[in-house]
């Protein structure tokens, strides 16, 4: 996969029929940066996805934000990449500005994924949105 943007996704994600969607969710999600277990703890977990899923934030050297996260589930993992190309590596002003879900609007998660699948989205941008609260 070479689309790196989230518009760029976005573009590739409505030519595809249902099953090539989820294989790039799945695509997507192996992508991730690999997260050390001793990260996924109970402190890192967002809660409310059916999935586990974790969260780590890392501030860089220039106050960046670097998030590393992980889910048990393969698509979750695809969505965890698809919210993290809207605010990895920003500044902290910057994921505040941002409307995450607006970013995420072009795939219609809701619609194409069960429920169980998008009931921790909100959690996890909001996680986002403390962090970077935090850091501003």
């Amino acid at each position: 996969m070479t689309a790196t943007t989230l518009s760029e996704i976005a573009e590739e994600y409505d030519f595809l029929d249902a099953d090539d969607r989820y294989r790039l969710l799945i695509d997507l999600g192996r992508s991730l940066e690999p997260m050390p277990d001793a990260l996924k703890t109970d402190a890192t977990l967002v809660r409310g996805c059916s999935a586990s899923v974790w969260v780590y934030p890392v501030r860089n050297d220039n106050g960046r934000l670097h998030f590393l996260a992980d889910s048990n589930a393969a698509i979750t993992k695809g969505i965890i990449a698809l919210v993290l190309i809207a605010v990895q590596d920003r500044e902290p002003a910057a994921i505040l500005a941002t409307d995450i879900a607006a970013e995420l609007a072009p795939f219609d998660l809701t619609r194409q994924l069960s429920s169980n699948r998008t009931q921790g989205i909100p959690n996890m941008i909001a996680l986002i949105r403390e962090t970077a609260n935090r850091y501003a």
